[in-house]
């Protein structure tokens, strides 16, 4: 039997209130593109609503601290277009680049002071005056959770934030954030891709799937890896794609998406002919044998 197909269209919820596409574009390159003018940063956004994607992720160190800047251009032009949209964005990385060139390494930096600055300057930059889903971007081995978590439930009370998430963080740092604040933690950003099947089996997705929580699956072509590689995997994956009518990449996102735990793809392209192909996964029902083909060419082996 074969799994449904899903569509981008499809709504995830994450609060009562909130809702985002199945399928999300990320952003993280976007200011590596030759072109970041705001016509050409808005064909990207418009490719992506064509096919029912709303929900653009985003970071304040994308683009050595610039990305954020190279989208809000979009709605600054054009501020109606905010409402048909989820921005997603993150923060606590300090890196020495951009306006952090002289930091004397990169850190992490979860304190109440760092985030209230660094959600006024993804305001300003973004050319909004709400952040739908503001995340944590990785663990910090100093966090006080307390102090943490009230600034996290201050933002969201204030309204500049509309929900919370993590991002890379394993299930105690989740617990122990959540611990320490009212507002839930509403997703959890991980690397997970057929070139890194680990959270199907490290405890991750579980975890996530027990707490009903939508997982973000950051990197879901391994990097472009699964791309370019020429194997046993992605000779399963061709061969799948001919079957479907779609291509390498579609596959590799149907795999996600064809898991109980509501997973969603990031996916992130400056190539506007590859913007307008990301929906194809939602043409792919894979079986529960197909499925299992794939993993067990991911891993090398079979399943025990």
């Amino acid at each position: 039997m074969t799994a449904p197909c899903v569509s981008p269209l499809d709504r995830v919820a994450m609060t009562e209130t909130l809702s985002f596409s199945r399928l999300v574009y990320g952003m993280w390159r976007i200011g590596d593109d030759a072109d970041t003018s705001e016509r050409h940063v808005r064909a990207k956004v418009d490719a992506c609503l064509a096919q029912g994607i709303t929900t653009f992720d985003q970071a304040d160190i994308y683009g050595a601290y610039t990305a954020e800047a190279v989208l809000g251009q979009v709605f600054k032009a054009d501020p109606a277009l905010r409402q048909k949209v989820e921005l997603v964005t993150k923060c606590d990385i300090i890196a020495p680049i951009g306006k952090y060139a002289d930091a004397a390494c990169k850190h992490y930096d979860t304190s109440q002071a760092h985030i209230a600055a660094s959600v006024e300057n993804s305001l300003r930059d973004l050319g909004t005056d709400y952040i739908d889903l503001l995340l944590i971007h990785r663990p910090d081995p100093l966090m006080d959770h307390e102090e943490t978590g009230a600034a996290l439930d201050g933002l969201v009370q204030a309204g500049k934030i509309r929900a919370v998430g993590v991002s890379n963080f394993r299930p105690w740092d989740v617990e122990l954030l959540q611990s320490a604040m009212t507002a839930p933690l509403v997703t959890n950003q991980i690397e997970i891709s057929l070139a890194r099947v680990d959270p199907f089996t490290d405890g991750d997705l579980a975890f996530h799937q027990r707490r009903k929580d939508p997982v973000m699956a950051w990197s879901p072509l391994g990097g472009g890896s699964l791309m370019t590689a020429d194997g046993a995997l992605t000779r399963r994956m061709d061969a799948l794609a001919a079957e479907f009518g779609v291509d390498r990449a579609a596959i590799a996102v149907a795999f996600l998406l064809r898991h109980p735990a509501m997973i969603l793809p990031v996916l992130g392209t400056n190539a506007l002919e590859r913007i307008a192909r990301i929906s194809d996964a939602g043409k792919v029902a894979l079986s529960r044998v197909q499925w299992f083909q794939l993993y067990e060419a991911a891993l090398g082996r079979e399943v025990a």
